[in-house]
């Protein structure tokens, strides 16, 4: 089967997820027209929307299978959709969170939500309305996103993010350490909520010694090896649920500070290991992490465990094809 991934590469899903395929026989390949600093390549092709429209008579006939990702496709108006439609090929659109967030439906469940970077409410409906005439089937990467778009689609499939784990060798936190290492990597500040973060560490100076790491605007790869000498990983604490940066972190072996709103904690595996901690409760966890060492070697060998279960690229492709099959 030929898989077409585009067109927004968002955490390196698109390549991750085409790697995993590749190994299983098929041909898969992300186009990628969003460029940033976290310079992700492997199984892409780097583009821009001109020279992916250019392109579309030869990516119609090559592919057999469009994953879209992010509520985007090919054409920004999405007049490629009456055409693969017509070719009978098979279409799914995968939402990533901030492209389906409306506003008003976050602030359900979750108090300290932050949604500047969604579109408003009326955009991200007309989008939908125009998607899902002819894509019937959605992914999403877990229940906080789930609820945006269980209304639109036919069926809505949960994936859980991937990760190749060939990259991710875990370092365990030591118990011997005297000045442990905090690290914070914020895509977006607003977003994973750093401004609590920086509270909660200026606080915890007054009384303990370590040293904090806060990774911004850094090539992905280069950012890794600077996770590997972390004890302890602060992610995001106002989404409601665990990104990327967890998932690596928990590979890496490392334990995970995270906010999963209360209503959604039953649907992830019992066995995730993640120190839920929402702005309230921040302060109180992180003192618990440096006051206890082997809870911080505790949590990182389950998160390791937990990554290779439910987000090695392998697990999540097989999930992927069930899916595919299912079209």
């Amino acid at each position: 089967m030929n898989i077409f991934h585009g067109i927004i590469e968002i955490a390196g899903q698109m390549g991750i997820l085409s790697s995993a395929l590749n190994k299983k026989g098929h041909y898969s390949i992300g186009y990628n027209t969003f460029h940033s600093y976290l310079g992700y390549e492997d199984c892409l092709v780097n583009t821009d929307q001109p020279g992916i429209e250019e392109k579309f008579e030869e990516i119609m006939e090559t592919f057999d299978l469009f994953h879209f990702h992010y509520g985007s496709t090919i054409f920004t108006d999405f007049s490629d959709l009456p055409e693969l439609k017509k070719r009978n090929k098979k279409m799914v659109m995968h939402h990533w969170g901030n492209d389906v967030r409306f506003h008003d439906r976050a602030r359900v469940n979750n108090p300290f939500v932050y949604t500047g970077d969604s579109p408003p409410n009326e955009e991200i409906h007309e989008k939908l309305m125009k998607i899902t005439p002819y894509i019937k089937d959605a992914i999403v990467q877990d229940h906080e996103v789930y609820d945006y778009v269980k209304d639109y689609y036919e069926k809505v499939h949960v994936l859980p993010i991937a990760i190749d784990l060939r990259f991710f060798e875990p370092s365990y936190p030591s118990l011997e350490k005297k000045r442990p290492v905090l690290l914070h990597a914020p895509t977006n500040r607003e977003f994973k909520g750093t401004i609590h973060v920086e509270k909660t560490i200026e606080k915890l100076k007054e009384e303990y010694d370590f040293d904090y790491i806060i990774v911004e605007k850094m090539n992905h790869k280069e950012a890794i090896k600077l996770y590997r000498d972390a004890d302890i990983i602060i992610d995001q604490f106002l989404c409601g649920s665990y990104g990327l940066f967890s998932v690596e972190g928990m590979a890496l072996g490392k334990p995970v500070l995270a906010y999963i709103r209360p209503d959604l904690v039953g649907r992830f595996p019992s066995d995730l290991p993640i120190l839920n901690s929402n702005p309230n409760t921040l302060y109180d966890n992180v003192k618990l992490l440096l006051e206890h060492p082997e809870l911080r070697r505790d949590l990182g060998i389950k998160g390791r465990k937990y990554v290779e279960n439910v987000h090695s690229h392998d697990v999540v492709a097989e999930k992927l094809l069930e899916i595919y099959s299912q079209l």
